[in-house]
C-alpha cells in the first residue's frame, strides 16, 4: 500500500436531502412518518491510484465522478470507509491536520470563471496559496515562484494586473492550472477541466497538463465523461455507474476488450467511421435514481445479461488478469 500514492478502501458518500421538519412529514397508512431522502452518491468504492500513472474515472452524469473526487480531496466528509495517501489514512483529520496534504493534493475545476475570484488579479490569485502554505516565504520568492509557473503553463506576464472576467475560457483554465501548480503538488484531481471549453482549445489543455506531468512528475485523477480523451491521456481508467465502480482496468485493455456489459456500451457509442461493422448497443429502461437505488446490482435493470441473481447480490470488483478488474456476475460466471 506504501507504494501507492492514493488508495481508497470502500469509501461511502451520502446527502441527506430531506430538507426542513415540516418537508420530512408524510401520511402513510393514515399515520404521519417522517420521510428521509438521501442521495447515495458513492458506494463502496475501492480504488488505488499510482504514483505518475493518470487514472481516469468516467460514467454518465449523476455517477457520483466528481462526489468521489472531492470526497478524496477532503472537500466532502465520507460516511464511510478509509483514504490513504502514501500510506496514511487522511479522511480522519482535522482542518489543521490536512493541512500539510492540501499542498500535496490540488484540484482543477469544470468552470474556470466560477472557480476564480472575479475580485482578485491574476498576480492575486497565483500569489494566494503560496504565501498561505509558506507564510516564512520571501516576497521575491513569491514573485519568482509565480513567473516561473505562469512560463510554464503559458499565462502572458502582461495579464498579472488583469481580472478573470477579461479572459476567454481557455486562458481561465490556464490561469487556473498555473494556481494548482503553485504549490509544487503530487497529486492533482482535474474534475472535467476541459469540457466546458471549445473543441480547438481543449487540445491545447490537454497537452499542457501532460507536459506539466512529465516536467513535475505529477500524478492525475482525471474526472471526464469524454472517451476520446480519456484514450488519449489515461493509464487506466475505473468506469462508475449509480456510484459503484463496475470496471478499472488500462487503458489499451478497456478498449480493446472491455469486460463489464455497461463499459461495452459506452464504448459502443463512439462513432467509428472506418468500421461498417460497428454495433451500437442500445440500452433499455432508464437510469435509476441515486435516491431509490436498485437492489443487488445497479446496473441489472438495463443489463441484456442480468438474471436472477444479478438482481439479488451486489457484485464485488473481481480481478480478471492483467490489471483487469470487473464487477459483474455474469462475467464471473462466464456467461460473457
Amino acid at each position: 500500500m506504501k507504494d501507492r500514492l492514493i488508495d481508497i478502501k470502500n469509501l461511502v458518500k451520502h446527502f441527506d436531502i430531506s430538507g426542513g421538519l415540516l418537508e420530512q412529514l408524510a401520511v402513510s397508512k393514515g399515520r404521519i412518518i417522517r420521510k428521509q431522502t438521501v442521495v447515495r452518491a458513492v458506494n463502496d468504492v475501492s480504488l488505488f491510484v499510482n504514483p505518475g500513472e493518470t487514472l481516469s474515472v468516467v460514467g454518465e452524469s449523476g455517477c457520483g465522478k466528481s462526489t468521489l473526487a472531492r470526497t478524496l480531496l477532503g472537500l466532502y466528509q465520507p460516511d464511510g470507509g478509509e483514504i490513504y495517501y502514501r500510506g496514511d489514512r487522511i479522511d480522519g483529520l482535522t482542518q489543521k491536520e490536512m493541512l500539510p496534504y492540501r499542498a500535496k493534493m490540488q484540484m482543477i475545476f469544470q468552470d474556470p470563471y466560477a472557480s476564480l475570484n472575479p475580485r482578485m488579479t491574476v498576480q492575486q490569485t497565483l500569489e494566494e496559496p503560496v504565501v498561505f502554505h509558506n507564510p516564512s516565504i520571501s516576497g521575491s520568492e513569491v514573485k519568482d515562484r509565480v513567473a516561473g509557473v505562469m512560463q510554464q503553463v503559458g499565462v502572458d506576464p502582461a495579464w498579472t494586473d488583469r481580472y478573470p472576467h477579461e479572459f476567454s475560457g481557455g486562458q481561465r483554465q490556464r490561469i487556473s492550472i498555473a494556481r494548482a501548480l503553485m504549490v509544487d503538488p503530487e497529486f492533482v484531481v482535474a474534475d472535467e477541466p476541459v469540457s466546458a471549453l471549445d473543441v480547438s482549445v481543449q487540445a491545447q489543455i490537454l497537452n499542457l497538463l501532460m507536459d506539466a506531468q512529465e516536467q513535475r512528475g505529477l500524478t492525475y485523477l482525471f474526472i471526464t465523461h469524454d472517451l476520446s480523451v480519456v484514450r488519449h491521456i489515461s493509464s487506466r481508467v475505473a468506469v462508475m455507474y449509480l456510484g459503484r465502480v463496475c470496471e478499472l482496468a488500462p487503458t489499451t485493455n478497456l478498449f480493446e476488450s472491455p469486460g463489464h456489459p455497461y463499459t461495452r456500451a459506452l464504448l459502443s457509442a463512439i462513432p467509428d467511421l472506418y468500421d461498417r461493422r460497428h454495433k451500437y448497443i442500445k440500452l433499455k429502461g432508464e437510469v435509476p435514481t441515486p435516491i431509490d437505488l436498485p437492489s443487488g446490482c445497479v446496473f441489472h435493470g438495463r443489463c441484456p445479461y442480468a438474471d436472477g441473481r444479478c438482481s439479488r447480490e451486489i457484485p464485488a470488483l473481481n480481478h480478471q488478469g492483467k490489471a483487469v478488474y470487473v464487477a459483474c456476475h455474469a462475467v464471473e460466471e462466464g456467461r460473457i
